[in-house]
């Protein structure tokens, strides 16, 4: 996971640092990372894949990686990037980075992937062609 990749994310996403993320040392703490990239997650999907109907598909993690690379403090102010870096039939990776906006210095780095599941159905379903269409579109794959 530490090889250098290409700084071009189209969606980014600002974070507020609640009181209680910050822990008795100051900084937040890293169980908190996991909450602000599902926030990067979903508003992704949501701006990516117009129309998606969260009371239907759900996407599911099903494996994630993280890197932390500098702690964050609560005054820090931070925003999530996200891009996908792979597409399948089912199934996404996204990469995705904290940073502080201020200096643009990455604090921490996720990748994940990610499947499609349908709720009604109860399961894995491949993206629409529609869908597949505005990631390759948004992310220039």
């Amino acid at each position: 996971m530490t090889e250098e990749r290409s700084n071009e994310f189209h969606h980014m996403v600002p974070l507020q640092i609640r009181f209680n993320d910050v822990d008795k040392f100051g900084h937040v703490n890293n169980t908190i990372y996991f909450q602000f990239y599902d926030s990067g997650k979903t508003d992704y999907v949501s701006t990516v894949c117009k129309g998606f109907d969260w009371g239907r598909y759900a996407i599911f993690v099903v494996k994630i990686e993280v890197e932390f690379f500098a702690q964050i403090r609560g005054a820090d102010r931070i925003a999530v990037r996200t891009r996908t870096i792979k597409l399948g039939n089912k199934s996404f990776h996204l990469e995705q980075e904290i940073i502080d906006t201020d200096t643009q210095e990455v604090k921490s780095r996720c990748l994940s992937i990610m499947v499609l599941y349908d709720l009604e159905q109860k399961q894995s379903i491949p993206f629409s062609d529609e869908w597949r269409k505005a990631i390759i579109d948004y992310d220039g794959l």
